[in-house]
């Protein structure tokens, strides 16, 4: 993950991804700015705007790697030493172990659907470098509008008995945390149609074939779960890893080897990387089977 910050900079600053633009390229000249005939935003550039998106996901970067409850290292280290301890304390494992299992249920979902004949084909971009940019601010903008907008606000609103803005930014923030006496079930079922309605979205919104839906529905319900539960860091950091950063990795392979963004993702490199998020992907669903398991257990000793 944090060797994708360098390379998707280095590569919108100093590859020719955008051949005949650069970053120097004022925001007024994108598409669906021009249409809001807003000149004086001119002075500002692609590269502004990338710049505080990069700088605002590095921030996020960081506070997931150093909590809320422990550190990046401290979480894993039970693991590597051959024992087992709850995940639940960072932000960082939580959406490498969410990310990995939406890689594999990915696949598992292209291979049932080009079994029966339905194909997932991918948006084009006009240009490269504008493209890339989008898929790096994307990922806040959605994050803010289907999980903070259309899940942590309901719930707030339905179960806070107390009000006050700070409590408010907080519930937002992490909603288990700070919102008491949430309804589980009737959080997953917002969850659940919040998840169905960017899938949709994906394809109504997007150039993306019909067969997207399915799989960013499955996507958007997952990262709505993992923001009702963990918070909005791991929840944003889980989006920002299935565009910025596999991105940038098959933009840096597009670029050495001069083929297109489609052809890159056949390459060596991308399938390593693949193989590798698959495993642990597998690993993921294993461990949250045995956190399941050991959470009945508890709660069977208990009772």
């Amino acid at each position: 993950m944090i060797l994708s910050f360098p390379i998707g900079a280095y590569l919108f600053f100093n590859s020719q991804m955008g051949k005949s633009i650069d970053y120097a390229l004022p925001i007024t000249e994108l598409g669906f700015v021009k249409r809001l005939n807003v000149d004086w935003l001119a002075q500002i550039g692609i590269g502004d705007i990338f710049i505080v998106v990069w700088v605002t996901f590095l921030i996020l970067f960081v506070i997931g790697s150093m909590g809320p409850k422990k550190s990046f290292l401290k979480a894993l280290s039970p693991i590597m030493v051959g024992s087992y301890e709850s995940l639940a304390g960072n932000y960082i494992v939580q959406s490498i172990k969410w990310f990995s299992i939406i890689i594999v249920l990915s696949a598992a979902i292209d291979i049932v659907q080009q079994n029966i004949g339905i194909k997932i084909t991918a948006p084009t971009f006009e240009n490269d470098l504008t493209g890339f940019l989008g898929l790096s601010i994307s990922p806040l903008i959605e994050e803010i509008g289907f999980r903070v907008i259309l899940i942590g606000v309901p719930l707030f609103f339905l179960y806070s008995k107390k009000f006050s803005m700070g409590l408010f930014f907080k519930s937002l923030w992490n909603p288990s945390d700070n919102i008491p006496n949430i309804n589980q079930k009737k959080a997953l079922i917002l969850i659940i149609l919040v998840g169905i309605f960017f899938g949709v979205a994906h394809i109504l919104g997007e150039q993306w074939s019909s067969g997207k839906a399915t799989q960013a529905a499955m996507a958007g319900i997952i990262i709505g779960w993992v923001y009702y539960r963990y918070g909005f860091v791991a929840g944003v950091l889980i989006h920002w890893a299935t565009n910025y950063m596999i991105y940038s990795y098959a933009y840096l392979v597009s670029t050495i080897n001069e083929i297109g963004i489609t052809e890159s993702f056949s390459h060596s490199l991308i399938g390593t990387i693949e193989i590798i998020l698959v495993l642990a992907g597998i690993s993921g669903l294993a461990l949250t089977m045995l956190e399941i398991k050991i959470s009945k257990d508890v709660k069977n000793s208990l009772s």
